[in-house]
């Protein structure tokens, strides 16, 4: 979730758990230099050095290294703040690396040292022309099947959001909580879409802990606490009118947006991403503690991705598939373990073997995923 995922110290406590064993899967020694052909990205607190500032229509691939003291993310945008690729949680002393699609034009590219803010910026030109990913055939189908799978769900997302908006303005607290996990399920499959569009991603989504000084602070998770803390929502009603009006406009985007290929591989490594640095950790429903809702919703939404992209794979490389099949089986195996009725069990309820457990599968799972992209852009 872009701006909208900080690893405090309650998670680098859950580290070797989480987001850094998963990130090493995918990473060289720290220091280590990018393999040729790739844009080298020096970041750091207050730096941000691209190797280059214009590239060739086409695939590129961002070597990301931190060199600072805060994680860091790294983003290409093109104008309106429109994002085209990111990644995110670089811890310090890692490189890590995307792969973007990138047509001729003017993007910027930002690092953003703790994760908030608008980052560090620096112009990219892109020149030339370039055969899209979507000229083969299967990718298109692949684009195309995905992008039916986002409006199912985000049709169904704007239907459980207002439901979730109507009971907290009719200061129904019982129904908003049982339907707060209900409506996230359905924007956490379809996130790394969501966060395609700029500011409306941290609008609905950012924690408390995510805001830069004098941000206003909205969305579900403001309405989150004072459902389950202040138990109070009688002064929620102009939250709960803002994050049901930016939910119709991401609706609307979301279903309108062009994605490429590689909008489905990064966004199936992302989700994994949010389920290691958030989900495992607690530190996504800080109140309420239904981390296991979202947790499902991310996994789901990844299956989905590369199940677009299965009959590209299955071509291009088959025993990838294989084991990515098995390790899908293996997480949901391991999660439905702590089924609770229609729902799950609470984070607060797991116990650090059983975080652990979880943990695991999902390290084992986002190692193979990590390989689509680059089978993708070939």
């Amino acid at each position: 979730m872009s701006a909208t995922i900080r690893l405090t110290a309650g998670a680098l406590a859950l580290a070797g758990l989480t987001a850094l064993t998963a990130c090493a899967a995918e990473a060289p020694a720290p220091g280590a230099a990018p393999k040729p052909g790739k844009v080298t990205v020096n970041a750091s607190d207050t730096e941000c050095k691209v190797a280059v500032s214009e590239v060739a229509a086409g695939t590129s691939t961002f070597a990301i290294t931190n060199g600072g003291s805060k994680v860091t993310e790294f983003y290409v945008y093109a104008p309106g703040d429109r994002v085209l690729a990111e990644v995110e949680n670089i811890v310090p002393g890692l490189t890590r690396e995307l792969i973007a699609e990138l047509p001729a034009g003017t993007y910027e590219t930002a690092c953003k040292p703790g994760m908030v803010g608008k980052g560090i910026r620096n112009p990219l030109k892109v020149t030339g022309e370039h055969k899209p990913l979507t000229a083969d055939a299967k990718l298109a189908e692949a684009t195309r099947s995905y992008q039916r799978y986002v409006k199912s769900q985000s049709d169904t997302l704007l239907v459980k959001t207002q439901e979730f908006v109507d009971a907290v303005k009719a200061g129904d607290i019982g129904k908003a909580k049982e339907l707060f996990s209900v409506s996230r399920t359905y924007w956490e499959r379809i996130e790394p879409v969501a966060e395609i569009f700029g500011d409306l991603d941290p609008a609905i989504d950012a924690r408390e802990a995510d805001l830069a000084d004098g941000e206003e602070w909205t969305g579900f998770h403001k309405i989150e606490k004072d459902l389950w803390i202040t138990k109070d929502v009688s002064k929620d009603g102009p939250v709960a009118d803002k994050l049901i009006a930016d939910v119709k406009t991401i609706v609307t985007k979301a279903n309108a947006a062009e994605l490429t290929p590689l909008n489905l591989a990064n966004g199936a490594k992302e989700l994994l991403d949010e389920v290691a640095t958030g989900k495992i950790t607690g530190e996504e429903d800080t109140w309420s503690h239904t981390d296991l809702w979202d947790f499902d919703a991310n996994l789901q939404g990844s299956k989905a991705a590369v199940q677009a992209l299965r009959p590209v794979l299955e071509e291009r490389a088959p025993d990838l598939v294989k084991t990515l099949d098995e390790k899908f089986a293996a997480a949901e195996t391991e999660l439905g373990e702590h089924r609770k009725g229609d729902g799950w069990r609470l984070h607060d309820e797991l116990s650090k073997a059983e975080l652990k457990r979880l943990s695991d599968v999902i390290n084992a799972l986002a190692e193979p995923i990590s390989e689509i992209a680059p089978i993708v852009a070939r």
